[in-house]
Formats: structure tokens, C-alpha cells, sequence
């Protein structure tokens, strides 16, 4: 079972683990991206995502998709925050169940390269001097031109 959303809300983290956690599973596996209060020396006061969201949660689904063909996965949750995300809270909280912890370890790592690679999430930090930038993933292909 997958649970795949893109949403406004403050994510919690243990209602995510909840959603994959199940009594045939031995393992969990959890990443958590946060919003951090620097980059580059310069002091961020928040971040602000936005997101085509119906391609997003189909590009989503075929990672999840994907994570099952090459991993004994039981669940899968993943909810990337938009809008504004203040310091440390978090933007995004991946979630892979399995009955062995190198399967979801794996999983969760993956899913979080290929999400910042091909997922249409844009990420713009807002700094106390009160300018911004919108920031590339290194993962993405166009951004190792």
C-alpha cells in the first residue's frame, strides 16, 4: 500500500510511521528533510516550495512503483510539504516498511534521490537580509549541464 501526498500541512512524522508500520514488518526506514537556518553563510529564515501537484503525485506513485520492482517492500508512504516550511520543520518525510532493514533502507534512499531528481518540486529559500533564491537539486539532470 502506498500513501502519496503533496500537501499544506505541518507533516508529523510518527502519524507517517504509522501509516507503514504493520506486525509482519521488522523494519522501518525514515527520512526526514528538514528546513535548515543556513546556506552558504547566509542566514534563511524559511523555505517555500511549490509543486505541480498532479504531476508530482504521479511521478510519486512511479517511484513507488519502481521501489517495489526492486525491493521486498510491504508499505510506502510519502508526503512532501508545500508552501511555506519554517526551521526545523520538515519539507518531506519518506517512509518504507519491510520485513528486513536492508530493503527499506535501500528503498528510502532511493526514493529520496529519484523524488529530488524527477519530481516537480521547486525550493526557494528566503534569507534575513530579505532576498531569495530559488535553489537547483543537484540531482536533477539539467542542473549537471
Amino acid at each position: 500500500m502506498d500513501f502519496i501526498e503533496i500537501t499544506e500541512e505541518k507533516l508529523d512524522v510518527n502519524n507517517i510511521s504509522q501509516m507503514v508500520t504493520d506486525p509482519s514488518c521488522g523494519a522501518i526506514s525514515i527520512f526526514v528533510g528538514i528546513t535548515r537556518d543556513n546556506f552558504d553563510g547566509k542566514k534563511v529564515l524559511r523555505l517555500e516550495y511549490e509543486a505541480y501537484k498532479p504531476m508530482a503525485e504521479r511521478k510519486m506513485k512511479e517511484i513507488c512503483d519502481d521501489i517495489r520492482k526492486k525491493w521486498q517492500i510491504h508499505k510506502i508512504a510519502m508526503i512532501h510539504r508545500i508552501n511555506v516550511v519554517p526551521i526545523s520543520e520538515a519539507s518531506i518525510v519518506i517512509a518504507v516498511s519491510s520485513s528486513h532493514r536492508k530493503d527499506s533502507l535501500e528503498a528510502v534512499e532511493y526514493a529520496i534521490n529519484t523524488l529530488k531528481a524527477t519530481v516537480p518540486i521547486w525550493k526557494k529559500e528566503i534569507y534575513a537580509d530579505e532576498s531569495s533564491s530559488w535553489k537547483e537539486n543537484k540531482e536533477c539532470p539539467w542542473s549537471k549541464q
